[in-house]
Formats: C-alpha cells, structure tokens, sequence
C-alpha cells in the first residue's frame, strides 16, 4: 500500500475554508480529517501544510502541448511539467497539431504518446472539419473531453464555415462543443484595411481592432443561437469582450445550464495598453482589447456569466514571436502561472480563495463531467495542491519550464508559491528549498461520466 498523510492545511474546497488533514490510500482520497488525527493511521510519507492552503488541482480546459508536428515549439512531456509546477494536475488539449486531430486514429495516438510522458492527467480535444462530421458521431463520450469547432481562423483546414456542417455538428455531436469564436470574414476585410494602411508591419497595438468586438459577438451569437436551436451543450472559449457577456446567464454551473463561457488568464490581466511593452509577446487569439473589456471580463466571472478559468496555453519561439505583426504567431505559455495570477487577484481582495477554486477546479471538472476529480472528497483521485499565500518569487528563465523558455510574466514578482503538486497521490512536484520534479509517475487519461 502506498499512502500519503497531509496534515494541518487551510482546505479549500466546495465554498468553504476550514483546517484539517488529508490521507491518501493507493492514489484516492481515503480519508478527509477536520478534528484530530486517529492514532491508527498506518506509517506513511507525511507533509507538514500547517499555515499552508490545500486545494483541489487545477483542471485547465483549454491548452495547446504542439504534439505531433510542431515540438520545436513545445511537447506533452514539457508542458505537462510545467503544468504540474503551476498547481494544474490535468489538461484538456486542442486539435490543431500536425496532423490535426481530426480522426479517431490521431486522437488516440496522442493519448498513447500522454500515458508515456504525461506527468498530469489528460484528455484530447476531437477537431471539427467542414467534412468530418461522419467521424465526428464516431466520439466516444466516456473517454473524450470534447469536439473543438474553430469558428474563426485557425491552422490548415480546421475553420468551419460551411453552414450546413456547422448545423450537422451543432445536431449531432455526441459530445460537449467547445468553440473559438470570431468571424473570418470580419477579420479579412479588417486585416485588408490595415495591410493597406501599414504595409506587413501594421503596430501591435491594432490587433484588436483587426481582430474586432464586431468579429467575436457575431460568431459567439451565432454559436449561442445553434446551441438553442438544437439543445446542444456548447462551452464558448476564451471571451474576449464585455459586449459577449450579454450572451451568457448569470448563475451560477449546474447540468442545467447548457451554454457556458471561459475566461483566460491573458484577458484578466493584460489590456490594450499592454502591447506598448509587450507587443507580439500577448498577441493571442482573439485579441487582448481594451481596459474595459478586462475590467468587465472580471465582472462576468464574479456575476457567473463565465463559468471557467483556463489559459489557451500556446507556445511558441520567441523567434517567432518577434516577426512582424502578420508574420508573428497568436498565442502564448501561461500554464505553469496561472494559479499563480489568480492568487494575486486574492491579494489585491479582487476575489475570493474560495471562487479561484470554484472556477479553476470545481466548475472545469462538473462542466466536463469529469470522473473523481476536482475536489477534496473521500473516494476521489488524490489531485491536490499545496500553496504558501506568503511566500513571493519571481520569474525568470531560471525557473521557467515552458519549452520555449520565455514567459509574458518575466519580471514580474508573484506574492504566493505552489509548493507540492500531488497527481493521482504521487508528489510530482515540490519547491520548498529548491524546486523538484519527480517523473517516475505519469498521470492518467481522464474519464467522464457521460
């Protein structure tokens, strides 16, 4: 038998904080003690959270590993160490690798590859083409996150823009429709406008006016009127703007609630302004718009018009990243800070402990329906994570697993730390005196009660 006891954390979990201790049996949560501990425990490995905040760990929906195909740029093995060192325990990941995962075949070929080198749990997002809905019906429900339908640009030929697919899909997908959402056509007219104007090097800073407020409502609209008109279950990723909130109701998750909304970390933090600093380092997809946009980004999420947290984790060379505007790739790394960010929102009292947990653990896990994970329960896989709220550290490549090796928080100094990441009961991660991997485990291929 192998165990693991956790003694004296703050426990964060299911809306409320309170001290006690966690013991862990053959990778499940065997036992959750808020009083004192039995003397009949049997003789484990033992952590000490006294002062420390124990949480659930994070579920990121939305994240891009480069796997097949472009691993110069990041691969599974990497960036599921740098998910584990920023609190995520299991990932959701997207189809546009080479070759896109738009078979049965690809998709379990990348689960294959995850079981060898995957230290967080995971799961593989099916990819929508406008002539794949044969092999889309083919999904099976139990063992697959979700089908990604690119409802704007996106890499080779996985825009769907044939209306009559778009309706297939929305009819019959077996599966939870996660969509990215802006009007192609919105974005070439504008991108022709500014081509014209300045040339390949259009400013940064225009982004998100080529990639519009008028381009994401209409497909979100469009996305949104589908979903009604066939009962379909659609997660509508990364908003970008206030002006898509509207879409949304504002209550809170339950099964009921059949049209859900995200938040990444990159709208949260950075607006308009940003890119005089950063410039094509925070060119996302869609784009990072103006501080009002962020400001109500962060009320949808407190109002439940925004379901989820996540990152649209989307590395690539930092080479690449400083072509012209044309030229440089959307997308950037966050999955090893994300936790991290959020915290500093509870620091500045912008939200609660117990809502971060909410949005990033809880939530992402019932959305999916994911089996046994996303809180501290007895009975559940022992996906847990430790954090010191008073212990700062910044970051630099030192510190940085990214593939890539850059971040667009370098310099910048957090004020808490994760300090164990524990996968399935396995100590993955520690970073007390100095940070360690422990890799011997790998993580599993997530489930679903469907």
């Amino acid at each position: 038998m192998s165990c693991l006891l956790i003694r004296d954390a703050h426990i964060i979990n299911d809306g409320e904080i309170f001290t006690g201790s966690v013991f862990v049996k053959n990778k499940i949560i065997d036992k959750i003690f808020r009083d004192h501990l039995p003397q009949n425990l049997p003789e484990c490995k033992a952590i000490d959270a006294k002062g420390k905040y124990l949480i659930p760990g994070v579920v990121d929906d939305q994240v891009h590993f480069r796997d097949p195909g472009l691993t110069h740029k990041a691969d599974i093995q990497s960036e599921s160490i740098a998910a584990v060192a920023g609190g995520v325990t299991s990932f959701m990941e997207m189809p546009n690798t080479n070759p896109p995962t738009t078979t049965i075949k690809f998709l379990e070929e990348k689960h294959d590859r995850a079981a060898s080198v995957s230290l967080a749990n995971y799961s593989f997002y099916f990819g929508a083409t406008n002539d794949n809905l044969d092999e889309i019906k083919k999904i099976n429900p139990a063992n697959t996150c979700g089908l990604k339908v690119f409802m704007g640009a996106s890499t080779g030929n996985m825009l769907v823009d044939n209306p009559n697919t778009l309706h297939g899909i929305f009819a019959e997908s077996p599966v939870l429709i996660a969509t990215h959402c802006e009007d192609e056509q919105t974005i070439r007219q504008n991108s022709y406008a500014y081509k014209e104007k300045f040339g390949e090097d259009v400013p940064i800073h225009y982004h998100p006016d080529i990639r519009s407020t008028e381009a994401c409502y209409k497909s979100s609209s469009l996305a949104v009127e589908l979903a009604k008109k066939y009962n379909s279950r659609l997660h509508v990723l990364h908003l970008s703007t206030g002006k898509e909130l509207e879409l949304f109701d504002p209550y809170p998750y339950t099964p009921e609630k059949r049209i859900t909304a995200e938040a990444c970390i990159h709208h949260l933090w950075f607006d308009q302004s940003d890119y005089n600093d950063l410039g094509t380092l925070i060119k996302w997809n869609p784009a990072i718009k103006t501080p009002e946009d962020k400001k109500s980004l962060f009320e949808g999420l407190l109002s439940n018009r925004i379901d989820v947290i996540a990152t649209d984790h989307a590395p690539h060379t930092l080479e690449e990243k400083q072509q012209t505007y044309f030229k440089a790739p959307s997308g950037g790394p966050l999955v090893q800070h994300s936790l991290c960010a959020m915290l500093e929102f509870f620091q500045r009292k912008q939200i609660s402990l117990e809502e971060i947990v909410r949005k990033m653990c809880h939530v992402p896990a019932e959305l999916f329906n994911i089996a046994q994970r996303g809180y501290i329960r007895e009975g559940y896989w022992a996906d847990l994570v430790l954090i010191d709220l008073d212990s700062s550290w910044s970051v630099n490549k030192d510190n940085i697993y990214y593939k890539c090796n850059w971040s667009p928080f370098e310099g910048y100094t957090f004020s808490s730390k994760v300090l164990y990441t524990i996968v399935n009961g396995n100590v993955v991660y520690e970073n007390l005196d100095e940070a360690r991997l422990f890799d011997e485990k790998k993580g599993m291929r997530l489930e679903f009660n469907r």
